[in-house]
């Protein structure tokens, strides 16, 4: 339960109790918090029980455990039967990213070595089309004007 707090910080409570509830009362507060602490585990037992009885034969195996997701996912990913080590094992995500990014800059190197051919301005910008100039024959391009203000 307290799995997560370590020596200076239990001696710290430990301080902060004995300064707050005082040295004569400090353990009849540790006994009711005992008691209630335990009235809680009692109770969350029981309901417990009771789930499993309403949920019948078919759920003997039922672990609240695993309503957890990060628990679920580790039980799924051990299991042998999916195959999905296979599949971890055989993706290699920084080959993949390789092999997109150098298909991303060669078709940009492409697309910017005929773009220069063609059109004098973008090389002397760059390789940046100037969006806030207007097409010089709107006729040849379907799509409507580009408003740099309306975005």
């Amino acid at each position: 339960m307290f799995n997560d707090i370590g020596p200076l910080e239990l001696v710290t409570i430990i301080v902060l109790a004995v300064l707050v509830f005082g040295p004569d009362k400090l353990p009849k507060v540790i006994q009711d918090v005992t008691r209630t602490i335990r009235k809680i585990r009692e109770f969350s037992e029981s309901a417990k029980q009771d789930i499993r009885q309403e949920l019948g034969p078919e759920f003997k195996d039922f672990e609240f455990d695993d309503l957890n997701p990060k628990t679920f996912l580790r039980k799924q990913l051990d299991n042998e039967d999916l195959g999905l080590k296979e599949i971890r094992n055989g993706f290699d995500l920084k080959k993949e990213m390789a092999e997109v990014t150098d298909a991303v800059n060669s078709r940009d190197s492409d697309s910017t070595g005929s773009s220069s051919l063609s059109s004098p301005s973008s090389s002397s910008s760059g390789g940046r089309i100037d969006m806030t100039k207007k097409p010089e024959d709107p006729g040849k391009d379907d799509r409507p004007v580009f408003d740099a203000d309306a975005t």
